[in-house]
């Protein structure tokens, strides 16, 4: 295992009224929470198919703690399970600057690495069409000698990865989480500790309705975002036509 670079997705369980609530308007609660559940699948799906390139295992790093059996049927064969509640069974191992969402972001990498994997990342749950080779740059960038940081910036200012090969509490330290300066402050936090950082293409995350947009327009071939062949999510597609958000014709062919 410590040949493996271990990729937690965070998510929580698809549940109408608690899944891409931010998505309700236009969607139904019910209709999120089917997207979610895609969504999910074709992140996991994604992970599989980087695992063919390199040493790679696919986790649901998941809150609240009692959840676990609301993810079967809507991951791919072979994820694991990892509880990243933010409420580690050493509390002093989460130092007291680390608040908010970091905290899980932190719990996760410090589960995945007591695992013994040789590096850890945390992965968005929004980002279903995330080209596959970006999740085999960042596992090779990781297992290779010397230490480093593996940042995904997000188009939002967030990140949708963060990868790293022992858990930097200070990378999750005094950030102002759901802001547009995470991804910087990240960087920022790097330097402090003097770890180089690398990273990966910009992408987006699916969690407002202009992002939702653009994902149909992806899906009808009129986005690229960088260049770079994106995974085909049929998960995702199929969700969208049963939506209504996209042509029957579309939906028939991903079936």
């Amino acid at each position: 295992m410590r040949h493996v670079c271990a990729i937690g997705v965070m998510a929580k369980a698809p549940q109408a009224g608690r899944s891409k609530t931010r998505l309700c308007p236009p969607l139904e609660p019910t209709q999120a929470a089917a997207l979610s559940a895609a969504f999910l699948r074709d992140v996991t799906e994604n992970i599989a198919a980087a695992a063919l390139s390199a040493p790679i295992q696919g986790l649901i790093a998941y809150a609240p703690s009692g959840s676990e059996t609301l993810f079967d049927g809507h991951v791919a064969e072979g994820t694991g399970l990892i509880l990243a509640d933010g409420l580690p069974h050493h509390p002093e191992a989460m130092p007291a600057a680390v608040q908010g969402f970091g905290r899980c972001l932190l719990h996760a990498i410090q589960a995945m690495l007591a695992e013994g994997y040789g590096a850890a990342c945390v992965l968005n749950s929004d980002s279903p069409t995330l080209p596959t080779a970006l999740l085999v740059r960042c596992a090779q960038a990781l297992l290779s000698e010397g230490d480093r940081v593996v940042l995904g910036p997000a188009e939002d200012g967030g990140y949708y990865l963060l990868g790293m090969k022992a858990p930097y509490a200070r990378l999750f330290a005094d950030i102002a989480w759901s802001t547009n300066s995470v991804a910087d402050a990240t960087r920022v936090r790097a330097q402090e500790i003097g770890l180089e950082v690398v990273e990966l293409p910009t992408w987006y995350d699916v969690d407002d309705q202009a992002a939702l947009t653009r994902l149909r327009q992806e899906f009808s071939g009129k986005h690229d975002p960088v260049g770079l062949r994106s995974y085909p999510a049929p998960a995702t597609e199929i969700a969208l036509g049963q939506i209504g958000l996209l042509a029957v014709a579309q939906v028939r062919a991903a079936e």
